[in-house]
């Protein structure tokens, strides 16, 4: 028997509970991972590349070894409300790790009894580092729509938009997530609310004010199907990439303004023989892009948790080494993370496309923006 859901080669994608952290680093709340005492390094330096320029409330329980064989969900709970009296966040979330899964910790109990003490709004994530950031990242997003996002507010007089699922774990530090507002500004489409780089919490509490929201991550989808059930507000799944792309995208954004339905755009890929991997929206956006850019058939495949309704014939998640394998045979040209490599079929041009999420650091100046421009793409070939 073999075993599932092992990484032999490659690495493996940033954990929920740093998705969370990721999603929440801008916004003036309080994170606090509950793990032992070190760990915070993995999640801030590690995970988070604001972490050195951008001041954020997120700490580390410090859970020690008699605590997770005992339980002490007290001490957890007082040395929160403790911090939160002192610094005032906006509001407070509390993540799981692998530790308190073990031990059964309640986290949305956790979380009752925080905002019960302090007054302040409160989250319980039931994180486990089983899963990929975008878990946490969903969850988390969709946290802030489920609390803060409180009514219907008037229509900007021009189309807008909102951006959910924008880290620097899908976006890095190189300019794409500035640069997505500029793409759509070019096209007659403003931006309300960023969720969640370079946006403040208030910022986030007027989306309603959009009249389309724009998943540009799988980690929006959770906060976009909330808006969509409580207020009507349709979505559009899919990343700027590229002009031709981008034009179908606002496209599809105004017809989701006039209907009032969210719209997946797709472009054909049947019998490709071009793979991208990575995180299901910008690897589906991708792969739509440089058909539309050069006429060639790209397939996609979800490395991360997505939702199989939204992809073409031709596409697949794969979320394991055993899975992942068989799906490149007979292609002729893969563009992944650099660290997919040794897995990819030797007679296959690799086409190195670097993710934050996967690889971490290593290659972070290897990462090009594309957001207007897949010509580092499409010239290779």
């Amino acid at each position: 028997m073999r075993m599932r859901q092992t990484a032999r080669i490659i690495s493996t994608y940033t954990a929920d509970v740093s998705g969370v952290n990721s999603a929440l680093f801008e916004l003036g709340g309080m994170t606090v991972m509950h793990d032992a005492s070190g760990c915070n390094s993995t999640y801030n330096t590690h995970d988070e590349p604001r972490w050195y320029d951008h001041d954020s409330m997120v700490f580390l329980s410090g859970i020690s070894e008699m605590e997770a064989i005992m339980g002490d969900d007290d001490k957890l709970i007082s040395d929160i409300v403790s911090a939160a009296e002192q610094l005032h966040p906006k509001f407070i979330a509390v993540a799981g790790t692998p530790i308190p899964m073990m031990i059964g910790t309640d986290f949305k109990a956790v979380a009752s009894i925080v905002e019960k003490r302090t007054g302040i709004p409160s989250f319980g994530f039931a994180t486990n580092g089983m899963h990929t950031y975008i878990e946490g990242a969903s969850m988390a997003l969709a946290g802030i729509a489920d609390r803060f996002v409180k009514e219907n507010r008037p229509k900007t007089p021009d189309l807008s938009v909102n951006l959910l699922g924008v880290t620097p774990l899908d976006f890095s530090i190189n300019g794409s997530a500035e640069h997505l507002q500029s793409a759509l500004a070019d096209r007659g489409i403003g931006v309300v609310s960023n969720w969640a780089m370079g946006d403040t919490l208030e910022a986030l509490q007027n989306a309603t004010s959009a009249h389309v929201n724009l998943v540009v991550s799988y980690a929006g989808i959770g906060a976009a199907r909330i808006m969509q059930e409580r207020f009507g507000m349709p979505y559009v799944v899919g990343r700027p990439y590229g002009k031709h792309w981008n034009a179908m995208l606002c496209e599809a954004m105004r017809d989701a303004a006039e209907s009032g339905k969210h719209q997946i755009p797709q472009v054909s890929r049947e019998d490709a023989e071009i793979v991208v991997i990575g995180e299901g929206v910008s690897s589906l956006s991708l792969a739509s892009a440089i058909g539309l850019e050069t006429g060639i058939p790209v397939r996609a495949i979800a490395a991360t948790e997505f939702d199989s309704g939204l992809l073409g014939t031709s596409d697949s998640i794969a979320r394991d080494e055993d899975e992942l394998v068989p799906l490149l045979n007979g292609a002729k040209i893969i563009i992944a993370d650099p660290l997919y490599q040794p897995v990819c079929p030797k007679d296959a041009k690799f086409i190195r496309l670097p993710h934050e999420g996967f690889s971490g650091r290593i290659f972070r100046d290897e990462i090009p923006d594309m957001t207007e421009d897949i010509s580092y793409i499409t010239n290779q070939l």
